[in-house]
């Protein structure tokens, strides 16, 4: 076990070179702050020296969602303020699946796919918690400020019967079935290898506190439940004080989980979702939600947020824009942005860069045989299929061009598509340019 490092004092910085307010009013704040088990105690122990902290990610995928953005923004205020940040992949824990929030069993993966998803998620990761410290970029922070830990380093060795005894006989199944994660799932069915979950994550937490002096664990309040059980634990087998901080769940106006769609997942990864699309989706997030987005995906100065937040009828306009590229440029570098921000206006404004839009390419023979436009709003992932598309061109809201279209029998005119391309639209929000690839 290392010894904890609270005995240096916390470099007194915010994101941005800002004079530091305490850590904790600066995440209350901008929106992080639900609930915490002892916030006095926390307050002090943040004040006095270094606390190490962790925050854990399944790597179910092998990229994390704009979701994952908000327990990645806490670490980074937290390793800001001088804090040690863990992140803690769940190479074990995903081999169980967290019932937590879930209607039903999660599909068990295999250890192979599990370390594809960890190689994928790791630079992710580092990226949005370096940043936070000001760090330049490709500069990486050592060990002493963030650590990257696989849990399947001490969950896959475990011997079962000695971990139940050790580890078990400190649970209470009552207590355990009245969390409200395994309420929601009793009634569908809770299976046993999820009803370990949350031993498994309490084990996490005193193996950091054991090995790394950790004495914080943040997450989702849907993880509450979990936290504690893991301070608990602490306090049972090492008689020593941990503590929990989880954040709201968050929701958009709509009343769906924020960075999702109707088709699917906002991904961090360019490979899942194009630049263009990350930086259209928070463009046109609800006006209800820009603001809460603001202070909890964004570096942005809390009086520039104020600002911004307090912003009104059309110019929304300005607020959404400064969300869109900030979090797009954290995500994606600075290039990338601008080319997304150019590549909106010449989609939606007129002006711009135009090859800065997504292309979908066709060729002269498809368009010669009479290429229906419902078969390119499948292809290019403007619907989710073809009857998705041609409900959208019933609905009216497809355009070729400035071109209406008007039934789902109408196709690409050969003369549309020239060596420049040309736009077609779906809805208001979703542009691409389908170009000629021969």
């Amino acid at each position: 076990m290392s010894s904890d490092p609270s005995s240096t004092e916390p470099a007194a910085r915010q994101p941005g070179g800002a004079p530091a307010a305490h850590v904790l009013d600066v995440l209350r704040e901008r929106g992080f702050v639900k609930q915490i088990n002892d916030e006095a105690a926390l307050r002090q122990r943040l004040s006095e020296g270094v606390v190490t902290y962790y925050a854990g990610f399944d790597p179910t995928a092998p990229s994390l969602h704009v979701g994952s953005l908000v327990p990645l923004m806490a670490m980074a205020h937290l390793a800001a303020a001088g804090h040690r940040a863990i992140a803690v992949l769940g190479g074990g824990t995903s081999m169980v699946g967290d019932p937590s929030g879930k209607t039903e069993l999660r599909q068990l993966i295999s250890r192979e796919i599990i370390a594809a998803n960890t190689r994928g998620i790791e630079p992710q990761i580092r990226r949005v918690i370096e940043q936070g410290m000001g760090l330049a970029e490709g500069t990486a922070a050592g060990p002493d400020r963030l650590l990257l830990v696989d849990n399947a380093e001490w969950l896959l060795p475990l011997n079962y019967v000695a971990f139940l005894r050790e580890v078990g006989a400190h649970f209470s199944v009552n207590r355990m079935l009245a969390a409200e994660a395994y309420k929601i799932r009793l009634e569908k069915g809770l299976s046993f290898i999820e009803f370990n979950y949350q031993i498994l994550q309490a084990y996490d937490f005193l193996t950091l506190r054991r090995r790394h002096g950790c004495t914080l664990q943040i997450g989702g309040d849907d993880q509450w439940g979990n936290i504690l059980a893991g301070t608990d634990l602490i306090r049972r087998m090492d008689q020593q004080e941990a503590y929990a901080l989880t954040f709201p769940l968050l929701l958009t106006a709509s009343g769906m989980k924020m960075g999702k769609t109707a088709a699917g997942a906002i991904w961090l990864s360019s490979d899942r979702t194009s630049v263009f699309d990350f930086y259209q989706y928070f463009v046109n997030v609800d006006d209800r939600d820009a603001a809460p987005m603001l202070g909890l995906l964004t570096f942005l100065p809390t009086d520039e947020v104020r600002r911004l937040s307090a912003l009104q009828g059309a110019d929304l306009r300005e607020a959404k824009t400064a969300l869109a590229f900030e979090v797009t440029r954290l995500i994606h570098g600075q290039e990338a942005a601008e080319n997304a921000r150019a590549a909106a206006r010449a989609a939606f404004g007129g002006d711009g860069a135009a090859a800065n839009v997504p292309t979908v390419a066709v060729s002269s023979g498809e368009l010669s045989a009479g290429l229906k436009v419902v078969d390119v709003l499948a292809r290019a992932g403007l619907a989710p299929s073809k009857s998705a598309a041609r409900r959208l061109v019933a609905q009216g809201g497809v355009r070729v061009g400035e071109r209406k279209v008007d039934s789902v029998d109408d196709a690409f005119l050969p003369s549309e598509v020239d060596e420049k391309g040309v736009l077609l639209h779906a809805g208001k929000k979703h542009v691409r340019r389908v170009i000629r690839d021969d």
